[in-house]
């Protein structure tokens, strides 16, 4: 793969994304950037201070690209990866409390073939969804900087393009995704309503494309974070139920229902 910039140069996601024409060659070429010398010098670092449980991996400690085939009708969106979940493993959401928690209610809706991802070769199946961030690497104290977040922009921005034309809907995790979000939708032709949706559990917003005939469901979601989930503000029933609502909308087959009893 040839390009005008090198994967240490800021505009290296923004030169490469919108010439990739498939999947996995952009899944690829996420996993080469080092355009955030932050991010870049902090998943290193967490790979090489490894915490005691995790002192005999080897660490991904590169980019995490998306997670999920390439025809899915529905995609989450994130934040970024964990310094020692995602960032240690190589799978968005894997490997620490936050993709527990999803994980387990992606299984309990019918979007994966078994309730634990474990690593990124542990033979786990997505079904009709696929999993993605703003930002691919893991950030210090899981906060990106506006910066970073727009230097990333170019790799969800042709996600989502090549997701087409089988995406029917979105489901974010968190306001940051949300806010993070919108612009990529807008420059890519969909039709934010005025002013612009606010990012609530619950939230949902029908938006209508510059092309006729296109709609797109955008729904919102707490981050199933461990501060979100251990003290309640989202519970696995919250997170199934806006998993199943996003399904539904998206045409994907799904086995929970509000009052299904935990399995």
């Amino acid at each position: 793969m040839s390009s005008a910039t090198g994967p240490d140069d800021p505009d290296f996601p923004a030169a490469t994304a919108a010439r990739l024409d498939g999947l996995g060659l952009l899944d690829t070429a996420v996993t080469t950037c080092r355009a955030c010398p932050r991010l870049v010098a902090w998943r290193e670092e967490a790979a090489r201070v490894r915490r005691r449980a995790y002192r005999d991996w080897d660490y991904w400690a590169r980019p995490v690209p998306g997670f999920g085939p390439p025809d899915a009708p529905l995609a989450l969106v994130g934040l970024a990866p964990a310094a020692h979940g995602a960032n240690r493993t190589g799978r968005m959401f894997t490997g620490d409390p936050a993709g527990d928690v999803l994980y387990a209610a992606l299984h309990a809706v019918g979007l994966a073939s078994r309730p634990t991802s474990v690593h990124r070769g542990d033979g786990l199946e997505l079904h009709g969804v696929r999993i993605t961030a703003p930002v691919h690497c893991a950030p210090p104290e899981n906060r990106p900087t506006p910066a970073e977040r727009d230097t990333c922009r170019p790799w969800l921005a042709r996600e989502l393009t090549l997701l087409q034309p089988a995406l029917r809907a979105v489901v974010v995790l968190g306001g940051f995704g949300w806010q993070a979000l919108l612009p990529v939708l807008r420059d890519a032709g969909w039709e934010l309503p005025r002013p612009q949706p606010v990012f609530g559990h619950g939230a949902e917003v029908t938006l209508r494309h510059t092309e006729p005939g296109r709609e797109l469901h955008l729904l919102g979601c707490y981050h199933p974070s461990r501060r979100n989930t251990f003290t309640g503000r989202l519970t696995p029933a919250m997170l199934r139920a806006v998993l199943a609502r996003g399904a539904g909308l998206a045409g994907v087959p799904c086995r929970w229902r509000p009052g299904t009893p935990d399995t």
